[in-house]
């Protein structure tokens, strides 16, 4: 069994764990699991994380709107997350950024958002967690230009992006979709990313990896995606999860 898992990216607000979520996160660590950061993408899913946060010690919080969500945001959404920023488990700025592939918000409105919320970041000093999704040249653009510390998470771009992304000094977020049969641009990206740049995620309740694709996804499987990543970098697979355990707790600055 591995150990020293640290998931950087999961929903377990999300109402796919209702029945039997705490059930499983009184286990989680008995599977190796030791830390999660657990991403918000509204203002009532920042409250529901930061209530998991103070129950579990192994759980830590990121504050933010989602851009699928901009559009159903109240008028004063971000100055109400803004002020849940100080908690003291929250270690990130996220999930925030562009998605293009469903637009379920204008995309005006998901720049707007996304550039308030790099500001933010900034300002308080804390790493971002960013969605891009199908708009990889407007994502990097306003990184390029606010330069935060954080971590483009799930990546989905290419090789020549990450390399991008690496020279901002940001990490690279890899899941599930590594393990996928048609995943030759994820491998790519595995292949490329120093290890130093590279972090473990589920995006659970989505993205389980195969042989559970389609199925409820959780902190457990991490070592299905860690496998594939360790023969792609040809590392030893613990090795590899302990780099990504240390990378994460640099970049949210968690000591324990």
């Amino acid at each position: 069994m591995y150990t020293n898992i640290f998931d950087s990216h999961a929903h377990y607000d999300d109402e796919r764990f209702s029945e039997d979520l705490h059930t499983l996160l009184a286990d989680i660590q008995n599977a190796g699991v030791s830390h999660i950061v657990n991403c918000a993408t509204n203002l009532s899913s920042a409250k529901k994380c930061i209530e998991l946060s103070e129950k579990y010690p192994f759980i830590y919080t990121a504050l933010g709107v989602h851009p699928h969500e901009c559009s159903d945001a109240q008028n004063d959404e971000l100055e109400q997350i803004e002020k849940l920023l100080s908690h003291n488990k929250c270690v990130a700025v996220g999930e925030i950024g562009l998605d293009y592939h469903y637009d379920f918000s204008p995309r005006e409105l998901q720049l707007d958002f996304f550039e308030k919320q790099l500001i933010l970041a900034n300002k308080y000093n804390l790493p971002v967690i960013v969605h891009d999704r199908e708009a990889h040249a407007d994502t990097m653009n306003l990184l390029k230009k606010y330069k935060p510390k954080g971590v483009v998470h799930c990546f989905s771009g290419s090789v020549e992006t990450a390399k991008e992304v690496v020279a901002l000094g940001m990490y690279i977020g890899l899941g599930g979709a590594v393990t996928f049969k048609n995943a030759k641009k994820p491998l790519e990206v595995a292949a490329f990313v120093p290890t130093d740049k590279l972090l473990l995620e589920t995006d659970c309740p989505y993205m389980s990896p195969v042989p559970f694709r389609g199925k409820r996804n959780d902190s457990t499987l991490i070592p299905y995606t860690a496998q594939t990543i360790a023969q792609v970098k040809d590392i030893d697979v613990q090795q590899l999860i302990d780099i990504t355990n240390n990378n994460a707790k640099k970049l949210f600055s968690i000591s324990d």
